[in-house]
């Protein structure tokens, strides 16, 4: 039997998980957020099945997910970590970006970051993270730790769900 390793996949458990999350927000009317694909360009398409056999990301993508909870515009994206320290790397420039102008619009953006080790979820407010990434640009750490991070924002899991509403809502709060 062989096994399949492939770090395209990575976090696909994790988004499994939000988009179930999100489908039972929706249900519920507490919640409008969608997965937002990744552009590609299709090269190779098998006719007969109309398959696409080869393809290359077309443009950079901003977030993984895009949506409104009770009004409230948020964007977010999802990681996986599988040590205690977090590589900035694993966020792209354009991400930051992203993220700053939605916020500048007046909007939530976070990360939901699974440390996989410690099955801990987190909601790392945009703020915190931008705090990261701006230490880095300076020249400083190229990751954060995770005693560096507001343990509080824990999210709590129950079975396929991960309530995060209630992370945004403590965010919220924190910036009033």
């Amino acid at each position: 039997m062989s096994t399949w390793n492939s770090r395209g996949l990575r976090g696909s458990n994790l988004e499994d998980l939000i988009n179930f999350t999100n489908e039972a927000y929706r249900e519920k009317k507490l919640a409008l957020i969608q997965k937002i694909p990744t552009p590609i360009k299709p090269v190779r398409i098998e006719k007969e099945t109309r398959h696409i056999t080869l393809a290359y990301f077309d443009a950079k993508s901003t977030v993984d997910y895009v949506g409104v909870v009770q009004g409230i515009p948020v964007c977010f994206d999802a990681k996986e970590c599988h040590k205690d320290t977090f590589p900035l790397q694993n966020i792209h420039e354009h991400q930051v970006a992203f993220m700053k102008e939605f916020e500048e619009q007046g909007g939530v953006s976070f990360l939901i970051i699974h440390y996989t080790q410690r099955n801990l979820m987190i909601y790392l407010p945009f703020k915190n993270m931008y705090e990261f990434w701006v230490r880095m640009m300076n020249g400083g750490r190229k990751s954060f730790l995770l005693d560096e991070v507001d343990l509080s924002y824990e999210i709590p899991m129950q079975g396929a769900m991960i309530h995060y509403l209630k992370a945004i809502q403590k965010d919220l709060n924190e910036r009033e």
